[in-house]
């Protein structure tokens, strides 16, 4: 059952798929002392619902498997006529990821309940309190790099996670999870431009340029924006420096950037109102223009 699974999960362009129980996920312990620390920074939901992080099963009654899921992201870097780039992730041409992600979740549940008739399921696309890289690594999806990204041996770490929880008990032979693969190299940590990587696995949010564009609630400063290297959302340079990424091209599929200061919130929403740039929104983005610009 779980390679008919798997071999429907690629037919339908994943390129990861790992079978864990609904049990403590693995780095728990290091993960509530991470927050306890206060390296969240303003990222406060993640210190929250502690019991249910611990307790998969809270998240979907009679829970008996938990499927983790890589979905690929372009590996083109987006940029604006006039040479400013955003982060891989963000895919400012096409409908946010949440959304296209699901899409393809629902038709893996539909086979799994096909398969496993009576069965439920629930999909998580960020949104359920859940240590998906944990899960994703205890499945043998890939190994966890210095920089915390899971990386998958031979494709990268260019990927959204996802998870769908089922009432189905998917017979999965267990599998080791990936070895670490990084070695000696610190390739990642000597790249990251504020330092937020301070050793292996030894991550400050708080200092991130990913976190700085779009999760704090303060704008970022014109100091930092001498650090972003002529990207306004998001950051993407410890991932341009592992060796497991091979392509750091750039793809330029936006209007320049004074086009985009320049619009409305209305040309804005009808542009970019279902992709991923709407969660920062068009003053956040206009803000991290100026400061990657020097024009603060």
């Amino acid at each position: 059952m779980p390679e008919r699974i798997r071999a429907r999960a690629f037919e339908l362009g994943f390129i990861g798929i790992g079978f864990s129980m609904p049990v403590r996920p693995l780095f728990f312990d290091e993960y509530r002392r991470w927050v306890s620390s206060g390296r969240n920074g303003g990222m406060l939901w993640m210190q929250r619902n502690m019991e249910i992080r611990e307790d998969p099963i809270k998240l979907l009654s009679g829970c008996r498997t938990i499927i983790s899921l890589a979905c690929p992201y372009p590996t083109e870097k987006p940029a604006t006529e006039d040479g400013y780039t955003l982060a891989r992730y963000s895919t400012p041409l096409q409908d946010d990821y949440h959304i296209r992600f699901k899409e393809k979740c629902k038709e893996l549940v539909k086979y799994i309940e096909e398969i496993y008739k009576g069965s439920s399921s629930r999909i998580l696309i960020d949104s359920a309190p859940i240590l998906e890289r944990s899960f994703a690594y205890s499945g043998g999806i890939g190994f966890i790099g210095k920089n915390n990204m899971l990386i998958i041996p031979g494709y990268g770490s260019y990927f959204y996670l996802g998870e769908i929880l089922t009432t189905a008990l998917v017979d999965f032979p267990f599998k080791d999870p990936n070895t670490d693969l990084c070695g000696s190299c610190t390739a990642c940590i000597d790249a990251c431009p504020t330092g937020a990587l301070k050793g292996a696995h030894d991550f400050d949010a708080s200092m991130c340029l990913s976190y700085l564009t779009i999760e704090s609630l303060e704008l970022v400063t014109p100091s930092m924006g001498k650090l972003m290297n002529r990207c306004f959302l998001g950051c993407d340079i410890c991932q341009e420096a592992c060796p497991f990424n091979s392509a750091n091209t750039e793809i330029r599929c936006m209007p320049d950037t004074g086009s985009i200061m320049a619009m409305t919130d209305e040309d804005f929403l009808i542009n970019y109102g279902r992709t991923a740039l709407s969660r920062p929104g068009l003053k956040r983005i206009s803000a991290n223009i100026k400061a990657v610009s020097g024009s603060v």
